[in-house]
């Protein structure tokens, strides 16, 4: 009978939930849960946990606050694990701490590596139009994402996924695929293999990432629009400066052309013009105001006829 590995887990976003989950459900121990502090949330500003935190206390297991795992790379040390796993914690693992676990460190990245290293790689690929990425899971090493792969699975992006809805589901099928690996590292009965392409990049994505430009066509702003929801957001400018955040449209397949970034209401849709054809805009938030329906929006907007998105 193979002997159950003792581990580490450091993750913090809901992403990385469903893996410490699967995880604490199965042979292994986990010593130690290494997790971002509380953040304050709210207009209250309270103290929150990570979900990560949450999952784990939920289950007795031992939590640590950390937003690197340098400061803690001595107390890790002295744990004498088998394996240490990372999912959405951010940041490189340097040495000593690199090789201190006995089968060293392993990491749920969501593509399939080499394409989209880096820490935005769902948001990246659904901004490029892709429609088909994945998940991979691979040794760690001190480069960004460059370590050899254990396990990959590809997964189909769906016509209206968003980064959340795609993220999700990436993160529940990833979670038996990293349990599956420990398993098999535990077992000796798997071994890794090097990245084979030419590498891509996904770099965390800002504000200005965000940004609608109507002047492009609509499939390239529906890309942007679901690959920055729900963070960090898409948003259109209109001429006079005030900003509307975008969170739901769909691509008109009809109606009379429009100049990019004209506003026009067609029955009851509402239409903002791009490179091509009309984009329907569902919901907006205008700038100091709840979420919307566009329709509504649209219908109490004054000088429609006259404004437009930058």
């Amino acid at each position: 009978m193979t002997a159950p590995l003792r581990l580490l887990f450091a993750g913090s976003p809901r992403a990385a939930v469903p893996t410490l989950e699967a995880l604490a459900g199965g042979p292994h121990t986990i010593d130690a849960v290494i997790t971002r502090p509380p953040t304050p949330q709210g207009r209250k500003r309270i103290l929150t946990p990570t979900p990560v935190e949450v999952s784990a206390v939920e289950r007795g297991l031992p939590v640590l606050h950390a937003r690197s795992l340098t400061p803690l790379q001595d107390e890790l040390i002295e744990r004498e694990a088998d394996l240490g796993v990372i999912v959405a914690f951010g940041g490189l693992v340097r040495e000593p701490l690199l090789s201190a676990p006995r089968l060293g460190w392993i990491n749920l990245h969501f593509s399939l590596l080499p394409a989209y290293r880096g820490a935005a790689p769902v948001q990246h690929a659904l901004i490029a139009g892709e429609t088909t990425t994945g998940l991979s899971v691979f040794h760690l090493t001190e480069g960004l994402d460059e370590g050899d792969l254990y396990a990959q699975r590809p997964h189909p992006i769906g016509a209206h996924d968003t980064a959340g809805s795609l993220l999700d589901r990436l993160a529940i099928e990833g979670a038996s695929v990293v349990a599956d690996v420990v398993d098999r590292l535990a077992a000796g009965t798997i071994e890794a293999t090097p990245q084979e392409g030419q590498p891509t990049f996904a770099p965390k994505l800002d504000r200005a990432d965000g940004r609608l430009r109507f002047t492009e066509s609509a499939s390239t702003i529906s890309a942007r629009l679901r690959g920055t929801t729900p963070e960090p957001g898409a948003f259109g400018e209109l001429d006079d400066g005030t900003v509307v955040k975008v969170l739901d449209a769909t691509i008109g397949h009809d109606g009379a052309p429009l100049a990019p970034g004209a506003l026009a209401l067609d029955g009851r849709r509402a239409l903002v013009g791009t490179a091509d054809r009309p984009l329907e805009l569902v919901t907006v938030q205008p700038a100091g105001k709840q979420a919307m329906s566009a329709l509504d929006w649209m219908r109490g907007l004054r000088d429609r006829e006259t404004r437009r998105f930058a």
